[in-house]
C-alpha cells in the first residue's frame, strides 16, 4: 500500500517559474467523494489516465492507491464527476533536494495556484522556497475534492 506524506502551500510570487519544466496539462474529476476517502480520475495530457483512490483522514499523510485506465473510459467517467471537472496545468520545480509540484488552476478555479511537495517520510523538512505563501497543509478547503465540490475558497483579508 502506498503512503501520500505531502505539504501545500498557497505561491506568493511568480520566482518559481525560472526553474519549471515546461508543465503537464491536467484534468480530473471526481466520481466518488466521502469525508475520509475519494475516487478521482485524471487525464495527463491527453496521452494517458489514472484512476486514484485516497484513504484516510490525516492532513499530512494518506493510503493512496493508483491504477491506468484506458482513456476513453477516463473521458466517460470525467463527463459524470461529481461537481466540476477540474483544469490545470503542473509544473515540477526542483528545490533543494525535493521536487514540488505547482498546480495552475484553470477556468472556475483560474488565479488559484498552489504549490506541494512530497515527502518518503513525515519527518522530512524540505527547505521552503521564498516564493511560498501561506500553508494549507490540512486546509481541506484548498483539497482537489473539495474544489471540484465546494468551488473556489474566497480569502479573508
Amino acid at each position: 500500500m502506498a503512503k501520500e506524506i505531502e505539504r501545500k502551500f498557497l505561491v506568493a510570487s511568480s520566482e518559481w517559474q525560472g526553474n519549471a519544466d515546461k508543465g503537464t496539462q491536467l484534468r480530473q474529476a471526481y466520481i466518488v467523494t466521502m469525508d475520509d476517502r475519494s475516487v478521482r480520475v485524471r487525464i495527463h495530457g491527453n496521452k494517458w489516465a489514472r484512476l486514484t483512490i485516497k484513504i484516510g483522514k490525516s492532513a499530512l499523510v494518506r493510503n493512496e492507491y493508483e491504477y491506468d485506465v484506458p482513456m476513453d473510459d477516463a473521458r466517460e467517467m470525467l463527463s459524470q464527476a461529481v461537481g466540476v471537472v477540474i483544469e490545470k496545468r503542473r509544473f515540477r520545480v526542483p528545490y533543494k533536494g525535493f521536487t514540488w509540484e505547482v498546480d495552475v488552476y484553470e477556468g472556475a478555479l483560474k488565479g488559484l495556484v498552489v504549490a506541494e511537495v512530497e515527502m518518503k517520510r513525515e519527518t522530512d523538512l524540505p527547505a521552503l522556497p521564498t516564493w511560498l505563501g501561506r500553508e494549507i497543509t490540512g486546509d481541506r478547503r484548498y483539497s482537489n475534492q473539495s474544489l471540484a465540490t465546494d468551488g473556489r475558497v474566497e480569502e479573508q483579508a
